[in-house]
């Protein structure tokens, strides 16, 4: 703990204002949350520390914007205040979708009076029971003047290691309690990620079997995020020319312009290739648990623990650590062998050029209502004029579907729930990424499902000025769902839904909208949304496929 200045008098004051001391002194800038009175002092606070309070419509669109901002802003943490009660359940989904994606956020929820512990305040209920399954550290502080260390707890947890959620309850009467804040000794914050490498033994071992390989490939997953290690994997498949796929938060960590991406080949390099490189990477059910690659097949796991290091299928060697740093270890102990896997490169190219000609019709479709890949080809067509622009996911099928042929932009950034597949994370996720990066474009990609439960958040980015824009593949459907519901039963429920006018929805929230029922209108209508300088919906209706689409994932 840091010593107080000796000469620095201060008024006494409150809670809340010791919390945002400690939040600023952790590099928080911004926080999300929903206006409730037991954490009000804390709004305060924020006032005196420049911390810029953004107010949301929904606890759970407050959580996933600290998610993004989280994911935006390597070794810092993304902060969302929620009240006591239903403001910390209605913000439970966007814990476990951060918990599943490891990001790193501090939720700070609201409790009753301490003094009237178990007695039955209003909204009083065992919060951190609820939160402990799905965070890495989940406490109550009972002193006011303990705030601050608890804060850095709370934020040490979330940054050290895996990152992942943390949750801090504080009783309203401890919040408002007195406190003399020159006589605080404030905690000291350092940098809590993860920088140790691999034993040599394994880093000597792991070199030697790739540099032996005939057909290796790179499988890079959110670890590689986590770890900061994008440079670190594109030099490495550089010099060692191994082709690299991606999947989670790793897709645009290997720029897709480059010639050691690959994506469409993946089935095949699995089967054929002698050794897999899992860079962060988990084997769940994205890897069918490991059933992926052969049996007979080598597997180099780096990750960032060694808890992480052969679930669901032993790895041949596990290096944890920092991936980035581990990956750089191991190219200056393999070398060059870009040429020596020419060969195998060009046969994932052939497979790979084969798929894109198999959509080529699709993606050029004049077909009313339209096809989604032709949605997806505008929207592609869009992102890639714009080196720098943020692309959001927020869907099912449509999202799958864009996935095929929307490139990340070479210096932009492309966001999804992550591995547990919830929807409503687009506008937070856009209000995050717009307040991060005002100058940015900020895109979203939306399934007519997923707009239903935070489109309101439109609403949020009107009041705060950020001119986000979002596209509804609009099949008047939850399409990932009717389609195996048709296949397996012969008939649909709770499935069906109206070609709704959304883009009327955020006109009436103040915003900008386009409807659009035809193929050529997808651009131009695209065009002005981003030049209204407005937030923009885009609402495109599509042909309903009641069978079809063949690799849809719904379980």
């Amino acid at each position: 703990m840091a010593e107080s200045d000796p000469d620095r008098t201060e008024e006494p004051s409150h809670g809340g204002r010791l919390v945002a001391r400690a939040l600023k002194l952790a590099g928080v800038d911004v926080v999300f949350t929903l206006s409730g009175g037991h954490v009000m002092g804390i709004y305060d606070g924020c006032l005196d520390e420049g911390i810029q309070v953004v107010d949301v419509r929904h606890e759970q669109a407050a959580v996933h914007a600290a998610d993004a901002w989280a994911r935006l802003h390597p070794g810092r943490v993304g902060v969302a205040i929620l009240t006591a009660g239903p403001g910390v359940t209605d913000g439970v989904t966007g814990v476990a979708n951060a918990w599943r994606a490891n990001s790193p956020i501090v939720v700070i929820g609201g409790q009753g009076p301490f003094d009237n512990l178990r007695r039955g305040s209003l909204q009083e209920m065992d919060h951190v029971a609820v939160m402990r399954p799905i965070t890495k550290w989940a406490d109550t502080c009972y002193q006011t003047e303990r705030l601050a260390e608890y804060v850095e707890v709370a934020v040490r947890n979330a940054l050290s290691g895996v990152p992942g959620p943390s949750f801090l309850e504080i009783p309203v009467d401890v919040l408002h309690g007195p406190v003399d804040l020159a006589a605080v000794a404030m905690p000291v914050f350092r940098d809590y990620r993860v920088q140790t490498t691999a034993a040599e033994h394994l880093l000597a071992e792991a070199a030697e079997l790739i540099a032996g390989a005939s057909q290796p490939m790179v499988m890079a997953g959110t670890g590689v995020k986590w770890s900061e290690g994008g440079t670190a994997l594109r030099e490495f498949c550089e010099t060692t020319g191994i082709p690299c796929f991606t999947n989670g938060m790793a897709r645009g960590q290997m720029p897709m312009s480059h010639p050691l991406f690959f994506s469409r080949a993946r089935k095949a390099a699995l089967q054929q290739a002698d050794i897999v490189i899992l860079a962060g990477t988990p084997l769940d059910f994205r890897m069918r648990f490991g059933a992926s690659i052969p049996t007979e097949t080598s597997i180099i796991q780096l990750d960032l623990e060694d808890s992480l290091i052969g679930q669901n299928r032993p790895a041949t060697v596990g290096l944890a650590g920092n991936i980035g740093q581990n990956l750089n270890e191991l190219q200056s102990r393999i070398g060059n062998t870009h040429r020596r896997h020419e060969a195998w490169r060009n046969e994932l190219r052939a497979i790979e050029d084969e798929a894109d000609a198999a959509l080529s019709a699709q993606l050029g479709s004049s077909e009313v209502p339209i096809d989604p890949l032709r949605l997806c080809q505008e929207i592609a067509n869009f992102v890639a004029t714009d080196d720098s622009m943020i692309v959001i996911g927020d869907g099912g099928d449509i999202v799958a579907q864009a996935s095929k042929v929307l490139k990340v932009p070479d210096n932009g950034v492309w966001m999804d729930p992550g591995p547990l597949g919830t929807l409503g994370v687009g506008m937070p996720f856009g209000l995050a990424a717009q307040l991060a990066y005002p100058d940015n474009r900020v895109l979203i990609v939306y399934g007519d499902g997923s707009f239903g439960l935070n489109g309101f958040e439109f609403d949020t980015a009107v009041r705060f000025g950020l001119p986000i824009v979002g596209v509804v593949g609009n099949d008047a459907a939850w399409g990932q769902m009717m389609r195996p519901q048709v296949g397996l039963f012969k008939r649909t429920v709770a499935t069906e839904l109206r070609y709704t006018r959304y883009d009327q929805v955020v006109e009436a929230l103040g915003g900008h909208g386009e409807h659009v029922t035809e193929p050529d209108q997808i651009r131009p209508a695209i065009d002005r949304a981003f030049a209204s300088g407005q937030p923009a919906l885009v609402n495109v209706e599509m042909r309903q496929d009641r069978d079809g689409m063949k690799g849809s994932t719904y379980m």
